[in-house]
């Protein structure tokens, strides 16, 4: 009797909890239910978790890119075995979190890494309360994870001779198309001939990755790069043979031997070069495609030496002003003189 008074009560898991809790709203339910006379729908059939990641797969090949519909595979790959099993509406927000937590400890996931999961996560339950099966979403209410995306890594003119240098030459153009559009790698590598418009300059890219189309216009680098895969190819793709250009790109990277530098680098050139060339960072983030503008101002600190170097010139033109202004006054003196 001592014992059982002494004993203190312990932690009910979250599972059980919401079942408990269920269950006496139930009961309240039907005996409500009872003295009003009234009869109770049968109660429905708990969705699992596995389901709602079927249908998400169903809607991400709907709306997106195969790119996008094997990326979400391999997450639901990798989610089944934690939650697959589980009652969705079971799923706590607690639970996503711990879940979250030890695979970003585990994995060494960055922050960039572990907002994708959480938001893969968000979609799967998004869309099943699109379709009625859920209620609610646990990974909604979660706070992501602050990124640094500060850090931007450019190549220099020295480093690009060097790069074509060590690139099988068969591979330039595809260097130089990326270097000089700053378009993705998915982008440029479902790019058909359609899509290219030589007599404008423009490349028209279909459903990128913010869910727009977009103009992209080429200089003459661009163009002659295109020109060349042009008199290569017979077919719709301007880049029948490739998928992606990991192997060969890599491979002339290590032997030029620059360092922390990969293909989405060649983006990153390509938007540094237009602010160091006085390019706004609006036009510079319509070129790129970014929806909004903070996407943009990681670049904002390249053109601080530029604009003082703009500032310097107005500088060096008031001084000649006032030399030759000085030159005048002269003149006009020695001339009374005279």
């Amino acid at each position: 009797m001592v014992d059982s008074i002494l004993r203190l009560p312990t932690e009910t898991p979250p599972r059980e909890s919401w079942r408990r809790n269920a269950a006496i709203n139930l009961l309240a339910l039907r005996r409500s239910a009872k003295l009003e006379g009234r009869k109770l729908p049968a109660p429905r059939q708990a969705v699992l978790f596995r389901t709602l990641c079927t249908d998400a797969l169903e809607h991400s090949r709907a709306e997106n890119r195969p790119k996008g519909v094997y990326e979400l595979k391999l997450n639901i790959q990798q989610l089944l075995p934690a939650f697959g099993d589980r009652a969705a509406e079971e799923i706590t927000k607690q639970e996503i979190v711990r879940w979250l937590t030890g695979e970003t400890e585990a994995r060494g996931w960055k922050p960039s890494s572990r907002n994708r999961w959480q938001a893969a996560l968000s979609l799967i339950f998004r869309v099943g309360i699109d379709n009625e099966k859920i209620t609610r979403n646990p990974a909604a209410g979660i706070k992501r994870r602050t990124e640094n995306n500060d850090k931007v890594r450019f190549l220099s003119d020295e480093e690009e001779r060097t790069l074509l240098q060590e690139t099988d030459p068969r591979f330039h153009p595809h260097l130089l198309l990326s270097i000089h559009t700053g378009i993705r790698m998915s982008e440029q590598y479902s790019l058909t001939w359609p899509q290219v418009d030589f007599e404008r300059r423009q490349l028209y890219l279909l459903r990128i990755k913010n869910g727009d189309s977009r103009d992209v216009p080429l200089n003459g680098t661009a163009l002659e790069a295109l020109g060349r895969l042009k008199s290569e190819t017979d077919g719709e793709f301007v880049f029948p043979d490739a998928e992606s250009p990991r192997g060969w790109f890599l491979a002339a990277v290590e032997r030029a031997g620059l360092k922390a530098y990969t293909w989405h680098c060649n983006r990153h050139t390509f938007a540094s070069r237009l602010v160091m060339a006085g390019v706004d960072l609006h036009t510079v983030g319509e070129l790129l495609g970014h929806r909004t503008a903070q996407m943009t101002k990681r670049y904002a600190h390249l053109s601080v030496n530029h604009k003082q170097a703009a500032v310097e010139r107005i500088s060096g033109a008031q001084s000649a002003i006032k030399t030759a202004s000085s030159v005048l006054t002269c003149s006009g003196v020695f001339s009374k003189l005279l």
